[in-house]
């Protein structure tokens, strides 16, 4: 609380240094001085306390990818095909586990989780990022931006678990195989989903309440095409050293501890192959482990530049952080059905299956009308 008599003393020697100045007369300048620091101090001391209930919440503006504007129509294109494919793929997986009874193993029942992960990713992003880049739509809602950063956040912090998870079913599949059914039953499937689920949940959540309660002053401009927490928070104009430190721990824990032990995982199942007699049951091994490391490599290099990027990369131009962000979103979801589902033997063999079933019953078909 300020005192009123010490603010009134402070500016009667401030006016008395002015009126030898300018000349103007001392009580004239003391009163006007007093009065419209008075009115000053009255606002600043009411601010804090009607900013937390009535402050108005800015929209913000995304503007996609800074520097290459002219060319977000034609970047779009490849975004848009990798967007559809995700969709397509990931859809197709999801529908060929559900009806083939056969596929009702740990694997695939880790690649199901996967897929609608990677569903629900891709579209918390991808639309309003083509919107920008087709219709200009830049303007997203307070309350959106904080949901779709969550989403965004929370989400990949599950792809990099389920990659975990498929990662501790090939070790057992691999290394103690005739375990492989009394470790990983349906039970323990669901209850590591939903440790996977939560813990993106846990961890994420309280992201959306640290940049709701920060105070937004000086721009609402997001050089961004999606609501990115680090992003968000460089437009406050409070002290956001927590918040930063909060969201970098988080993310470098999990994503460390995620990849360590999906690394360890692969060097036991490769130790374990290349002990394997048989030179086809090494050669299957290696080219399904192969695939499954490529989706992971792409995965973690774009993750691990992005982190590095708003940790130490201050002089890496703002269109190459943001292409390869978008990448990290965008690659993995497309990939993975090719890699876990076009590779795997039984997927793709019930896609054949269902591919000639439709062919059969159009020629069947045609062999009817023309009969006609």
């Amino acid at each position: 609380m300020v005192d009123a008599p010490v603010c009134q003393k402070v500016f009667h020697v401030f006016g008395s240094e002015l009126h030898l100045i300018t000349k103007t007369p001392f009580k004239e300048l003391s009163d006007e001085l007093v009065s419209c620091a008075g009115n000053q101090l009255n606002e600043c001391v009411r601010a804090p306390k009607s900013s937390s209930s009535t402050r108005p919440e800015p929209p913000f503006i995304l503007i996609g990818i800074p520097g290459l504007e002219p060319v977000q129509w034609w970047i779009s294109i490849p975004f848009c095909s990798m967007y559809i494919l995700a969709l397509l793929g990931n859809w197709t997986i999801l529908c060929i586990i559900k009806v083939e009874h056969s596929l009702h193993e740990p694997m695939f029942l880790f690649l199901s989780m996967l897929s609608i992960t990677d569903l629900i990713l891709s579209t918390s992003a991808v639309p309003k990022m083509l919107s920008i880049f087709w219709f200009n739509s830049q303007d997203i809602s307070f309350n959106a931006c904080l949901v779709q950063m969550f989403f965004i956040h929370s989400f990949t912090a599950m792809e990099s678990g389920f990659f975990l998870a498929m990662a501790f079913d090939r070790y057992v599949a691999i290394c103690n195989p005739l375990r492989h059914s009394a470790i990983l039953t349906n039970p323990t499937i669901g209850k590591i989903g939903i440790v996977v689920v939560f813990r993106g949940i846990l961890f994420f959540s309280p992201q959306a309440f640290l940049v709701k309660s920060l105070p937004y002053c000086h721009t609402n401009v997001i050089p961004h095409t999606y609501c990115e927490f680090m992003a968000i928070i460089k437009l406050a104009c409070a002290d956001t050293y927590t918040s930063k430190a909060y969201s970098l721990t988080v993310a470098s824990l999990i994503g460390a501890f995620d990849l360590l032990s999906t690394v360890l995982s692969y060097i036991f199942i490769l130790r374990s192959v290349l002990r394997l007699p048989s030179k086809e049951a090494s050669r299957k091994a290696f080219s399904t482990c192969g695939s499954h490391i490529c989706v992971i490599l792409v995965f973690y290099t774009t993750a691990v530049f992005t982190f590095l990027t708003h940790r130490f990369g201050h002089n890496i131009s703002p269109e190459i952080h943001i292409t390869v962000a978008n990448i990290y979103l965008l690659v993995p979801p497309t990939l993975n059905p090719i890699i876990y589902g076009v590779r795997t033997k039984k997927i793709r063999q019930r896609v054949v299956k269902i591919l000639y079933q439709k062919k059969k019953l159009k020629m069947i078909d045609i062999h009817s009308i023309n009969k006609e």
